[in-house]
């Protein structure tokens, strides 16, 4: 069992390295807000739910639904998340993740990977 000091080392090594791939130029620039939902919609997706625009609009209860759609737009517009019509109804649209949010989550993943071999 690893004691409280190691994991708050591993943890710490894991935000260095998280800050340094922030820094890369090819790494996606987000704000906080962005990164949260992002970071929701990841968890959701790692759960294989599918989830609507406006479920993805209504995650964050903190924002209202039009700042929501606004994230949403620049998320997609980064390339990480795009939108796929339901089969049944082409008035919804899914919310659904992109080789750019499965990479930035891997190099997420590789942070951590480090931060525990360190």
């Amino acid at each position: 069992m690893a004691k409280a000091s190691d994991n708050a080392s591993v943890f710490l090594n894991f935000l260095n390295l998280v800050a340094a791939v922030r820094s890369l130029p090819s790494f996606p620039s987000l704000d906080a807000t962005d990164e949260r939902m992002l970071y929701i919609l990841g968890l959701a997706w790692n759960r294989n739910k599918k989830i609507t625009v406006l479920e993805a609009m209504e995650i964050m209860p903190e924002i209202s639904p039009s700042t929501a759609h606004r994230r949403l737009k620049l998320l997609r517009q980064k390339g990480l998340l795009a939108l796929q019509l339901d089969d049944e109804d082409n008035r919804v649209k899914y919310v659904i993740p992109t080789k750019g949010s499965n990479q930035y989550f891997a190099q997420m993943g590789q942070c951590l990977e480090k931060a525990k071999a360190a």
